[in-house]
């Protein structure tokens, strides 16, 4: 990864190498632990931070789900992001932001309650999670063998590290597999979500996603959702079985990371024409004039620097 000059770590910034942990940090053996994901974009005013409060207020929800008490109000977070990106002095087109906070050293055990809450912001330039080609053309995407873990056994709306040993997984079978990625089902056989991404896909000129009844509440999934109606595009929020994501007309996955990104085929099947889709393309355009300043109707979600 590209490391930056300063990370800020518990109200102070150190230097990139000189943020550490203990080894016997308790989310490093007991998982506990809560993360965000948002970027910052090289705009004609310079760098602006899209959804800033969104993301930051949800970091500060997952750890109230996760009980984790997050000691900086999501002001003064957001505040310790916006310096960040001033002190490390970017230049690229765009920077990805890493706030999370986690359980420290001091003491050991399942029990939690008394363990020490370390709050850091990172920040470093990171280009195309799936890269530029697909971006362009298309990923491949399989349906894991694991399911998504249900309601009754895990906090799916919390953003949680824990959480993401089943993406894990799931991506590294993919992979493994020939694809880049990896969508996963429900307990019940429905499309909940990719491994860091929410699922879209066009049927008949309408746009449908599933609603997050286990899955993350995404903050792209609502502006993608938010960018449809400003078009005039019927958004349909239902469940979605297997066979329904092999015979839609185009598909694509949805993230901070991934932006917007066109599938192309799942499971060996084709999806539209093999390639990203007339509505995909139209969305994905859209999404980055908003985030590059470029669409003045939007222009309230960026935190400019």
């Amino acid at each position: 990864m590209n490391a930056a000059k300063y990370i800020w770590m518990n109200g102070k910034f150190v230097a990139w190498d000189d943020a550490k942990t203990h080894v016997l940090s308790h989310t490093i053996h007991y998982g506990n632990g809560v993360i965000e994901g948002t970027k910052a974009y090289k705009t004609a005013k310079g760098y602006a931070i899209f959804r800033l409060n969104d993301h930051t207020k949800r970091l500060k929800e997952s750890a109230k789900m996760t009980i984790m008490n997050i000691p900086y109000s999501i002001e003064e977070m957001n505040q310790a992001q916006i310096e960040l990106i001033r002190r490390n002095e970017f230049k690229g087109d765009n920077v990805y932001l890493r706030p999370f906070a986690f359980l420290g050293y001091g003491v050991m055990g399942v029990y939690h309650k008394e363990a020490p809450v370390e709050t850091v912001m990172a920040a470093w330039e990171w280009g195309a999670y799936l890269g530029e080609e697909g971006m362009r053309k298309g990923i491949k995407l399989k349906i894991a063998s694991m399911t998504r873990p249900s309601n009754t056994s895990n906090m799916g709306k919390a953003k949680a590290t824990a959480n993401y040993l089943n993406s894990q997984m799931a991506k590294y079978e993919a992979i493994d597999c020939g694809y880049d990625e990896a969508l996963l089902l429900d307990d019940q056989g429905y499309v909940a979500e990719a491994s860091g991404a929410s699922f879209f896909m066009v049927k008949d000129g309408k746009l449908i996603t599933p609603p997050n009844d286990n899955s993350l509440e995404s903050i792209t999934q609502k502006t993608v959702i938010e960018l449809a109606e400003y078009f005039g595009i019927e958004v349909l929020r239902r469940r979605i079985s297997r066979e329904e994501v092999y015979i839609a007309d185009e598909a694509f996955l949805t993230g901070t990371a991934a932006e917007i990104t066109p599938v192309r085929i799942i499971d060996a099947r084709e999806i539209g024409a093999g390639t990203r889709g007339e509505m995909t393309e139209k969305i994905q355009s859209a999404y980055f004039d908003i985030v590059f300043g470029r669409n003045k109707d939007f222009e309230h979600y960026l935190t400019y620097i």
